[in-house]
């Protein structure tokens, strides 16, 4: 295929792009999908953290990050694929800020700290099993990280997930099934060898 010396990249899909910014390192290609994207990153952020510019500044964050992850990670469905990195990386700023104090509007900091004192085994238990869950499903694929967390996590229809992924419905219900599968496996895998 014949291009002229001058690409545009607008033209490009998204995978196209990432393939490029693979070869070549061309940070117009950042610039591409900054263009595209930044409004649903932000959007998103502006969500989960509730302020305005902490939302900008993680916006930023999540594109300055993709300068090392579109170099390392294989992305099949870069819209989904960033939709789970902003949302993790918006969750790993507020669970930071959980721990570290909370700032009152009227600037006073408030310090949560963690009770150590366990009510009952049954939650310690629940809670353990949670955090194992957490960490099988960084573990799945992107498909089916992206379609278990809408479905399960955030209580999205069927339809909402296919709406949101730009998956076809019968992948969506295969992603969410052998998502399921495989963390039921992962979890009992991580039991096992605390036995």
């Amino acid at each position: 295929m014949f291009f002229s010396k001058k690409l545009d990249i607008a033209q490009y899909s998204d995978l196209e792009l990432i393939s490029l910014y693979k070869r070549n390192d061309n940070n117009q290609v950042i610039g591409e999908l900054y263009k595209r994207y930044m409004s649903l990153v932000y959007g998103l952020c502006l969500k989960y953290l509730k302020d305005r510019e902490a939302a900008k500044d993680m916006t930023m964050q999540v594109f300055e990050k993709l300068l090392s992850r579109l170099k390392t990670q294989e992305i099949e469905h870069f819209k989904s694929w960033l939709y789970v990195l902003s949302k993790n990386e918006c969750l790993m700023l507020l669970r930071k800020e959980k721990t570290q104090g909370h700032v009152l509007e009227n600037g006073e900091t408030v310090m949560e700290i963690a009770l150590t004192v366990h009510h009952d085994t049954e939650a310690n238990v629940l809670e353990d099993d949670l955090g194992k869950l957490e960490s099988c499903i960084d573990k799945l694929n992107e498909e089916q990280q992206a379609c278990i967390r809408f479905f399960y996590i955030e209580k999205k229809s069927y339809q909402e997930v296919v709406d949101l992924t730009g998956f076809d419905l019968k992948k969506v219900k295969s992603y969410i099934q052998n998502g399921r599968r495989n963390l039921k496996i992962c979890v009992e895998n991580l039991r096992e060898q605390e036995a």
